[in-house]
């Protein structure tokens, strides 16, 4: 609701609380829900600024939902291929494990084995020497080894000291450093394949070169003696570039995916499908036949190489890719949200750590490559966005060019002073919706009120509230209400309607400006505004406002103190059911406790309630209740009794003032039910009918120019606007002054 300025409150601390009572209040939030609705569909403009939002949003979500299907999807190819290849090398190990344990327990290898393992001396008179040993085994090997694509041999006691090897230079060796991890797992009594490493003795390399350092595996499993017992180890070498790796390369997603395998120091143990390209960024050197095993370290440079970046330290001095992190640390994962690769390119991928070989396994892709269907439906998305986006700017810029052109035409049309078939003379009346001219017909040349609505208020629910407010006033034809004659719109777009122009003044204005009235004259003025209400009521209408600013007083007809009951803009139906009419509607002032308590049960009674207050406030100058607030006057409304008129006024007419009191009372029940038993009431007092046609007209004749300056507009203008010699009534508007609450 918005409560506007009331007119004085007599008694009040500041003096002014009655006409801050007397202003209409009305609703901004309801008004401002209501009247987007009616902008946004009388502004065309709106509708694709509307469809871009609504698209926009339709696409994020859209997006969002296709992106993290995308996501799932991806993460589930990782990590089935993930799965794939850990499995296929799992099975690859577990053979190679089987294989070198089934030739340790051969009998022929398992004997010759153990005689070179033997602390014993040799049985008398045989002549055998280690390297004949060691020669009887390689060959008793060879068969074995040619069918397993093994390359060489070793053997070493339990103090992995080596014994014999098809490397003689092996022979001899004390606890390699490089045997250690995985001999120490043979001794225990479990087979193992050990991860690539490079090697101690010189070997044949792929191009055929001799030399040592070059990538190397070895199977091993333990040797046991007669007695079942654990006395050595026997590892067959084996060439990781073959059978690990390419096992490994057979994992990729598309052009850039890759599986490899590395170690908890990060050292790559198989080859990069990049090699070509590490070399060019300077990873790897440019040697002929250089690979990435065991070359390179799975490290995060911190920035795109591909792209021209550059680590600011050395290669080992860098942090692990996230990947390798989480992998070392035990943990099974995959990330679809990127992260830098050991090219530093941001990539998405799965992995896990193998712990029982003590190395990882990880398979990547691009980011890039990864999402390159979500991101062309990405770019069409946003491409379709732009275009509507201009779009909807360039009708926003014509709209707005169409709407100030339209606004200029309808001001240009007031300005000239001529709607349709009325000619305007002059600007009488201001109001929140609109303003009112006094005018004339053409051809009738008839003297007219006539309303315009304001061009800054032209929407949807302005417009339906203005022509509501004309169809309500149109349905009643009583005397003493107010009488509309027409209603148009004009090219220009500008609404207005015509209603009869009346000279006079309002109740407020009369009792501010000449103080109590008389019984007499109080119960002829109440007696036809009765008149006005019991037809609007017959017709199932309710008022709402009903205060002495919407009753007037003229001359009319060669009739002085001719009543019009005035501003049928907040007329509810009875039968009205709408949730807008639940709100609080009326003046302050004048409202009935039901209109307090229950706004959408008013009726009949509730417009007698109010009409009490104004005879209450004729016959004594206050109205019924004063307070300092809104909330401590309302709650007087609704348990006060009122103070009589007799003890404010004296000489007040015992039947009058009961007559008074019966409108007043909080209990509906109690009231007049109709404006007809209000108005037998009234003609049942002992002063009905005193104030005769001459007392009215002696009044007019001596007050008349002193209401009605040069016989047309107000007395004066004031905050209030109280006093005007024209009937208006727009919805919550002040035009017809008093405080109103506007449900809408």
């Amino acid at each position: 609701m918005i409560f506007r300025r009331a007119a004085k409150l007599p008694g009040s601390s500041s003096g002014s609380f009655q006409r801050r009572a007397n202003m209409t209040y009305a609703s901004r939030l309801s008004m401002s829900i209501s009247s987007a609705g009616g902008y946004v569909r009388r502004r065309a403009w709106l509708w694709p600024i509307l469809g871009f939002g609504l698209l926009l949003i339709i696409g994020l979500l859209i997006h969002s939902s296709i992106e993290s299907t995308m996501k799932a999807s991806l993460a589930s190819q990782l990590q089935t291929l993930l799965n794939v290849e850990s499995d296929m090398l799992k099975t690859w190990l577990q053979a190679q494990e089987n294989n070198v344990e089934s030739i340790a327990n051969n009998v022929e290898v398992r004997a010759l084995a153990n005689q070179i393992l033997s602390d014993e001396p040799p049985p008398e008179g045989a002549v055998v020497s280690i390297e004949t040993l060691s020669e009887n085994l390689a060959k008793q090997l060879a068969p074995s080894m040619s069918s397993h694509d093994y390359i060489g041999f070793l053997l070493a006691d339990r103090d992995q000291n080596v014994l014999a090897s098809s490397e003689p230079e092996l022979v001899g060796m004390e606890q390699p450093p490089e045997f250690s991890s995985w001999m120490v797992k043979c001794l225990e009594g479990t087979p193992t394949v050990s991860k690539p490493f490079l090697s101690v003795a010189a070997l044949r390399d792929q191009q055929r070169r001799v030399h040592t350092e070059v990538p190397t595996m070895f199977v091993a499993a333990p040797v046991r003696d007669s007695d079942f017992q654990i006395v050595g180890v026997l590892a067959l070498r084996l060439r990781p570039e073959r059978e690990f790796t390419r096992i490994l390369q057979l994992g990729r997603i598309g052009e850039s995916g890759e599986t490899y395998a590395f170690d908890r120091d990060g050292v790559m143990l198989s080859n990069s499908r990049f090699d070509h390209d590490l070399i060019l960024l300077g990873l790897l050197p440019d040697h002929e036949g250089v690979h990435s095993m065991l070359k390179l370290l799975v490290r995060d440079p911190q920035s795109n190489l591909l792209k021209g970046g550059r680590a600011n330290v050395r290669r080992s001095e860098l942090p692990l890719t996230r990947m390798a992190e989480d992998a070392i640390a035990g943990n099974t994962n995959v990330d679809v949200e990127g992260y830098n690769d050991y090219r530093g390119v941001p990539v998405v991928g799965a992995w896990t750590w193998l712990r029982n070989y003590d190395f990882g396994i990880a398979t990547e892709s691009d980011v890039e490559e990864a999402f390159r269907p979500l991101n062309i439906l990405k770019r069409a998305f946003w491409g379709l966005m732009a275009l509507l986006a201009l779009c909807s700017l360039g009708l926003l810029a014509f709209s707005i060019v169409v709407a100030r052109l339209q606004r200029q035409a309808r001001e240009a049309a007031v300005e000239a002073k001529q709607l349709g078939q009325y000619k305007l003379e002059r600007k009488i009346g201001q109001g929140a919706m609109g303003t009112v001219y006094k005018g004339q017909h053409a051809m009738l040349r008839r003297p007219t009120a006539i309303k315009l609505l304001d061009t800054d208020n032209v929407n949807e629910t302005t417009i339906t509230r203005f022509e509501r407010e004309v169809q309500i006033t149109s349905l009643l034809n009583h005397p003493n209400t107010i009488a509309v004659y027409d209603f148009g719109r004009t090219p220009e777009d500008v609404f207005y309607y015509a209603m009869e122009y009346l000279e006079g003044v309002n109740l407020q204005t009369l009792v501010d400006d000449f103080g109590p009235q008389p019984a007499s004259r109080v119960i002829h003025i109440l007696r036809q505004a009765c008149g006005s209400l019991f037809e609007a009521h017959s017709k199932g209408l309710v008022h709402r406002d009903i205060k002495p600013a919407n009753v007037m007083l003229n001359r009319r007809g060669g009739l002085s103190d001719f009543v019009k009951v005035l501003d049928f803009g907040l007329v509810k139906a009875l039968d009205d059911d709408k949730a807008g009419e639940n709100r609080m509607a009326g003046t302050p002032l004048y409202l009935s406790p039901e209109a307090i308590q229950m706004p959408g049960s008013v009726d009949a009674c509730s417009d007698l309630y109010a009409l009490g207050g104004i005879g209450y406030f004729m016959l004594t100058g206050s109205p019924v209740f004063n307070a300092e607030t809104l909330v401590a006057l309302c709650q007087k409304h609704i348990t006060e009794t009122p103070i009589p008129p007799s003890r404010i006024v004296a000489g007040v007419p015992e039947d009058l003032e009961n007559v008074i009191l019966s409108c007043l009372e909080k209990e509906r029940s109690r009231r007049p039910q109709t404006a007809r038993d209000l108005l037998q009431k009234l003609q049942a007092c002992a002063d009905a009918g005193r104030w005769t046609d001459e007392d009215a007209d002696r009044w007019w004749n001596r007050h008349e120019r002193g209401v009605l300056p040069n016989h047309s507009l107000q007395k004066k203008t004031s905050a209030s606007n109280s006093t005007h010699t024209m009937a208006t009534s727009p919805v919550g508007s002040t035009d017809t002054l008093g405080a109103t609450m506007d449900p809408s």
